[in-house]
């Protein structure tokens, strides 16, 4: 547990706005065998904010902001684990210099962070800016909340705004509101990869689509915690039966196999020590926290 013997760091990290990179050819293949353009997939996406739907698009993995990378492959994977949803970001370079957001979330491909801005300030941004992280977060251990579940991704200051109940004790049952919960089954690109540098996609069905036991996800929003049953986050992400893991949808749907809305997780543990709370009636998640925080 954090006491006074042990503090957080920050860190001060640097990422440049990503262009978006197609590999050959400029067509992607879905699920049903016919090809797409994968719009929205990395760099700067102008018109979407947390709160939109992720299946309201005709784009592929759309996150809400701009996405950071580091040329030097190293630092890029420090970026990504190091940086944290709420942390403060500034725009050295370019026409939208001084302009500040936060950190929304990340996602994988060796390592993107995603950040929000005003959409004026998206809109002056071009590929290649500098933007400055204050990175802070990780290894964060709040008081009274039982040892068994694992905090990562998130800045300290965020995790207050967001619907977290320690449950009155370091024994107590941390119970977490979320839009739904989805069964390990449908956990797709990211099994395997480092839980505090990629994100996690859900091959959730669209709307209309909704199979009979399986999650209603027509009001999915950005920015929404989800559950996912079965799923270990503590390091590389994979199946543990009995455990729990929460993340923030992070970005859209993705018409490609193995993949659909990602989330970067925040919270891991056994399912006896961490209780996700459906509230899907009024749910608000990350949109109604980052408004607080800014």
């Amino acid at each position: 547990m954090t006491g006074p013997a042990l503090r957080l760091v920050a860190v001060n990290l640097l990422g440049l706005v990503e262009h978006p990179a197609l590999d050959g050819s400029p067509y992607r293949v879905d699920r049903d065998g016919r090809s797409y353009v994968p719009a929205g997939d990395g760099g700067i996406v102008l018109g979407l904010e947390l709160g939109d739907p992720v299946f309201g698009l005709v784009a592929d993995h759309a996150a809400p902001g701009a996405c950071l990378v580091h040329p030097d492959p190293a630092a890029r994977r420090a970026l990504a684990s190091y940086a944290c949803i709420g942390n403060q970001v500034r725009v050295r370079t370019g026409q939208a210099a001084g302009a500040r957001g936060v950190v929304l979330g990340k996602r994988g491909e060796e390592g993107r962070v995603i950040v929000g801005l005003a959409q004026a300030d998206l809109a002056r941004l071009r590929p290649a800016d500098e933007v400055a992280v204050c990175a802070r977060g990780q290894g964060l251990r709040p008081e009274g909340l039982r040892p068994d579940v694992t905090v990562m991704n998130l800045d300290p200051d965020l995790l207050a705004l967001l619907p977290v109940a320690p449950g009155g004790g370091a024994d107590a049952a941390v119970t977490v509101g979320v839009r739904l919960t989805a069964a390990s089954r449908l956990a797709g690109n990211g099994i395997g990869r480092p839980a505090v540098s990629w994100d996690l996609d859900l091959q959730l069905p669209a709307p209309g689509e909704d199979g009979a036991g399986g999650p209603a996800t027509g009001d999915l929003v950005l920015g929404d915690l989800v559950a996912v049953d079965d799923i270990d986050a503590r390091y590389n992400m994979g199946y543990r039966r009995g455990w729990v893991t929460v993340g923030v949808v992070v970005h859209g749907a993705s018409p490609l196999p193995g993949h659909g809305p990602g989330i970067t997780p925040i919270l891991t543990g056994p399912a006896s020590a961490l209780r996700p709370v459906p509230d899907a009636g009024g749910h608000v998640g990350l949109t109604a926290a980052m408004v607080q925080l800014q």
